[in-house]
């Protein structure tokens, strides 16, 4: 099992955000795993099985999301950076979207 997963709301239109790619980074900027978001705007297995303590970065290429449903954005990506500091936990990192905003939260 994947120890980073995520999902995708778009707040504004009141349902998951299909087709957002992501990509874990390490520290360094490396990536790590890519993957988009399915039809539930979840990306369930992003990532290595362990991953050491340390700071790592989710990428979300949203420019693409509002592409896809042809609006326009002011956040082309969104970035969030978190950190591991017990490696034996889940991280679930979730993205709550709209056009001219967003937030995210540590999940369970």
């Amino acid at each position: 099992m994947s120890k980073v997963t995520t999902h995708v709301l778009d707040t504004a239109h009141g349902m998951p955000a299909a087709g957002i790619p992501v990509s874990l980074r390490d520290a360094d900027g490396i990536i790590l795993a890519q993957k988009a978001t399915g039809a539930d705007g979840r990306v369930t297995e992003l990532g290595p099985e362990e991953l050491p303590a340390g700071v790592y970065t989710l990428v979300f290429d949203t420019a693409r999301y509002y592409e896809l449903i042809e609006l326009e954005t002011f956040y082309p990506r969104v970035t969030i950076d978190f950190e591991i500091v017990d490696p034996d936990e889940h991280f679930h990192v979730p993205l709550l979207l709209s056009a001219f905003g967003y937030s995210t939260y540590r999940g369970s």
